[in-house]
């Protein structure tokens, strides 16, 4: 349950520090998403969670 909380706080602390650092690039982005169609932004989160799941499994232990 600690690394859960550790990785929740991880997320928290980065995606903070880019909305503090860059507001307006995250406007950008966010309109830049928004033109993208369903299928395309679908696609994209699959991919980022494919990615995020490799970099925990490149992390774990062994």
């Amino acid at each position: 349950m600690s690394h859960v909380i550790l990785a929740l706080g991880l997320v928290l602390a980065v995606e903070g520090l880019v909305l503090a650092l860059a507001p307006r690039r995250i406007e950008d982005a966010l309109r830049l998403i928004a033109t993208l169609g369903i299928d395309r932004r679908r696609m994209t989160g699959l991919i980022a969670l494919a990615l995020g799941v490799a970099l925990i499994w490149l992390a774990g232990p062994g």
